[in-house]
This record gives C-alpha cells, sequence and structure tokens, in this order.
C-alpha cells in the first residue's frame, strides 16, 4: 500500500532529547515509504548544539528529508532543572521555529500542508494556525502513557489529593487500571511542583491539535482509539517505529571503533547456544548508583546464567536527556573486585554502548533486562525476546505494567525499603525468566507479540493503513 498523489510538504520538530528526535525521524522515513509524494523538513530546537546521535542518524537519511537545527539555546542560560531546561528551550526557540517555518512557506516547491509536533513542544500547535496548516501530535510512547497525557486535565479535576497518595486504581480511558504512585513521577508525583503545572499546561493546549499519531500498534494496545474516539476525531496508531539494525546507535562514538565494537560483541555471541544469553542495558539515559552495579555485578554471578551487559559509569541519580559517551572514563573499573575474572566464561561487560537491535535479534539472545524506555521495548517485541523490567524514570514503571501484568511477556524486579534491588532477588528472576517454568507461556506471547508487529508493518497491516490514512488526511489540506 503506497499513496503516490501530487507532491506535499510536511514540517516536523521535536526537543533536544535524542531518544524523541530518533523516534520522530524513523517515523518520517516510514511516512514517506508509504506516502512517496511527501516532503519532509524537520526543524529541531537545540541546546548547545545538536546531538552528535542525531547527526549521525540524519547521514542514512533519503533525499526527501531534511533537517533544520535552530539557532542553538546557551545551556548555561538554562535552569538546571531537566525539566525546567527543556521547556525554556523549545519556548525561547518558537521565534526561530517561525522564521523558518516562514522561510519554507515561501520558498518551498511543493505546499506546506501540515506540522508533526512531540508534545513537549506544543507551542507549536498555535504557530500552524497561523500558516493554516494541519498540526498533530506525535507521541514516542505507548498508547498507555499517550492516554495519560489526553486524559490529564480531566483527571485534575476528579482527583484532589497527589496521585501518588490516591487510594483506588485510577482509570484511563483505554488502558488498565493502575496506581497513581506509577504514574510518570517526575511530572505526576508532587502536584505542587513547576514540572506538574508545566505538564498540565502542555496538555490542556493538546485541543489546537486536529490529530494524534502514537508509536504503538493496535495488536498490542487495541482499545486506545475506541476509548478516545468520541473526545478524538483522528488517532492513528502507526508503530513499531523503531531504528533497524543498520541503523542502530544511540551514542557518539567514532564509526570505525563502533564497528569495531560491534564486531566484536557479534563474534562472541556466535558462539553461544540459542535463547542462552541475557542482555543488560539501561538505555543512554540513565546508570545505576555504585551500590546497585555492586548488587547487580553479583545477582548475574549468581544467576549461573550467561549474559551481555552493558555498563556505564554509576551516578546518584538517573541522567535525563542526552547522555555523552565521548569521556575517558572507564566503568569497568566501578565493578566489584574479581568479578570480571570470575565471570569471564559466563559473560561479557561492555562499556558504554552496544548494537542493541542486533543483539536482540541475534539466536542466541534469550532474555532483556530493560529499563523499559519504549524504543527499547518495541525493539525487544520486534525481536520476540522476554524482558525483565527495571523502570528508573519517566514512564518506565507504566510500561513495566503494561508488560508484566497486562501483556504478561514480562517479569518485575523487587526493589526493597531503600529502592536497591538485591543480588538474590536479582539472581531470582532472572532464572525465572532464563530458565524458569514461567519461560513457556511468556515465549508464546512474546511471539504473538512479535507476529502482530511485522503484521502491523505489512503492505495492509495496520499501521501501514493508518499511516496511508494519516497521509490523505494531510495531502487534503493541500488542496484547499
Amino acid at each position: 500500500m503506497e499513496n503516490t498523489k501530487t507532491s506535499s510538504h510536511i514540517v516536523v520538530t521535536s526537543i533536544p532529547i535524542f531518544s524523541h528526535q530518533c523516534s520522530v525521524i524513523e517515523f518520517c522515513k516510514r511516512l514517506i515509504h508509504i506516502n512517496k509524494h511527501f516532503h519532509v523538513t524537520c526543524i529541531f530546537p537545540t541546546i548547545d548544539a545538536p546531538i552528535p546521535s542525531t547527526l549521525k542518524l540524519l547521514e542514512s537519511l533519503p533525499s526527501s528529508i531534511k533537517c533544520i537545527f535552530l539557532p542553538p539555546i546557551k545551556k548555561q542560560n538554562l535552569p538546571q532543572d531537566v525539566t525546567l531546561q527543556l521547556e525554556h528551550a523549545v519556548s525561547q526557540s518558537m521565534p526561530s521555529f517561525r522564521k523558518s517555518l516562514t522561510s519554507l512557506s515561501s520558498t518551498s516547491t511543493t505546499p506546506l500542508v501540515a506540522l508533526i509536533v512531540d508534545p513537549f513542544a506544543n507551542q507549536a500547535l498555535e504557530i500552524a494556525k497561523d500558516f493554516n496548516l494541519l498540526s498533530f501530535l506525535y507521541f514516542p510512547v505507548s498508547a498507555m502513557t499517550t492516554s495519560l497525557h489526553l486524559y490529564l486535565p480531566t483527571l485534575h479535576q476528579q482527583i484532589s489529593c497527589q496521585y501518588k497518595d490516591h487510594p483506588e486504581l485510577i482509570r484511563i480511558p483505554g488502558c488498565m487500571p493502575i496506581h497513581g504512585q506509577d504514574f510518570p513521577p517526575t511530572f505526576f508525583h508532587d502536584r505542587s511542583s513547576i514540572a506538574y503545572e508545566i505538564i498540565l499546561q502542555q496538555t490542556n493546549r493538546f485541543s489546537l491539535a486536529d490529530g494524534v499519531i502514537v508509536n504503538s500498534f493496535f495488536e498490542i494496545e487495541a482499545n486506545m482509539v475506541p476509548a478516545w474516539r468520541s473526545n478524538i476525531q483522528f488517532i492513528y496508531q502507526v508503530g513499531p517505529i523503531i531504528q533497524n539494525i543498520s541503523n542502530n546507535s544511540s551514542c557518539s562514538l567514532s564509526s570505525s571503533r563502533e564497528s569495531n565494537e560491534s564486531a566484536n560483541i557479534v563474534k562472541w555471541l556466535e558462539n553461544k547456544k540459542q535463547d542462552s544469553i541475557l542482555y543488560v542495558s539501561f538505555g543512554s539515559r540513565a546508570t545505576l548508583s555504585q551500590q546497585q552495579i555492586n548488587e547487580l555485578a553479583l545477582g548475574l554471578e549468581l544467576s549461573g546464567q550467561k549474559f551481555l551487559w552493558v555498563l556505564r559509569e554509576p551516578s546518584n541519580f538517573a541522567k535525563i536527556g542526552h547522555h555523552s559517551d565521548t569521556n575517558d572514563s572507564d566503568p569497568l573499573k566501578y565493578l566489584p573486585h574479581g568479578f570480571l575474572e570470575r565471570t569471564k566464561e559466563q559473560g561479557l561487560v561492555v562499556a558504554l554502548w552496544a548494537p542493541q537491535t542486533q543483539i536482540l535479534n541475534h539466536s542466541s539472545t534469550g532474555g532483556f533486562l530493560t529499563h523499559c524506555g519504549w524504543n527499547s521495548t518495541l525493539e525487544s517485541i520486534v525481536a520476540g525476546v522476554p524482558m525483565i523490567t527495571w523502570p528508573l524514570f519517566g514512564e518506565q514503571r507504566m510500561n513495566s505494567i503494561l508488560l508484566t501484568e497486562e501483556l504478561k511477556v514480562g517479569l518485575k524486579v523487587k526493589f526493597n525499603e531503600n529502592g536497591v534491588a538485591e543480588r538474590d532477588e536479582i539472581a531470582k528472576v532472572i532464572k525465572d525468566l532464563m530458565v524458569g517454568e514461567e519461560r513457556s507461556g511468556i515465549l508464546k506471547r512474546i511471539q504473538v507479540l512479535k507476529d502482530g508487529a511485522s503484521g502491523a508493518l505489512a503492505e495492509d497491516g495496520s499501521s501501514t493503513r493508518a499511516l496511508y490514512q494519516l497521509g490523505t488526511q494531510m495531502e487534503s489540506n493541500g488542496r484547499k
């Protein structure tokens, strides 16, 4: 299924976080694959400079996708709080964004018809109206998290106490009921915070959009569209949108170094039995405390299961934003004394980065211990790899609930009263996933989701049809 009508021009904007930019770039590639007559220009705000990983990703773009980086906002002039930092950077970039849009509208040889906006850059929705563009929110997260954001103005009126203190399960349209304590803590755990005020202001602005695009697919989250149909006319589930194997990179390592490390990792996997390796990675935006690194290392060793662990230097807080991998620190020095020697036949520890989609799609990989970032979650589902969920920040608790309680394709790590997962608990959940009685059922369910993901992206699949319908709606604005 493809649309080959008269050319139209789409503008896309995001926020200066790699995971958001990566997701929307991959979405654009998928959009023009289905709607071949489209041209896309991405306009990205920057803090200090463009993100190196984004620049690397842009190297492989087709000619019909261009990217403009707005004049950088100096980090030293922004608040230290990351939420405020992003909000201020995007707000301060809006005059430049308007100027770029004005320039595009006067110079483009194809008519501008639509603007696609990250939820955290939704100030651009007001600008879209001035240019008579259709506007859409692109959520690079689950339908469950999307629904929470869409429902927040109503929730704000319905519940007066802190969400985390609400004694009953909270019902969000199209989702299984969850506790308020599992809402994204940065924005939702303190209703008196500036972060909550910001997210509430943003969600109140969502009504300006003509539609919602979600990086999920019908086969894993079927209830969102029916639940919201009476409130939002156009909802498009277009996922799974993930990086393909050849483009899999989330760091700023040099190409030659990256290629060498990737080849060494794949070679190591080649010699392992099918489904025998537990892949351990917490993404590009978070680190563990020194205490937690010690417990995880000893838990991996105690489990007796083979592992491949991507390790970063320790921190006592989760780092939100682009994590630089260009420093000279060697994370392996933070491992317990003697660990590498004792486990040299059991596992492999690599510093900072690994080719994640290649690893997940390798026949030797049988499990994924993950922070439950949505990109990683989708990559694991597409590869058919069961998960151990270890949420750290953002919407990851909600993703963990979706995976372990609704879809039942993963097991949860339990934390003690100090928020630390202890070695015995880690060893137990690893063994349960890799060789336990529950593994058979989890494998069957993840295979169903893998087939569903493949089907959604097929020529007549649900997500392909959604992208075609989205293209038709946007293209219709060019005929007005």
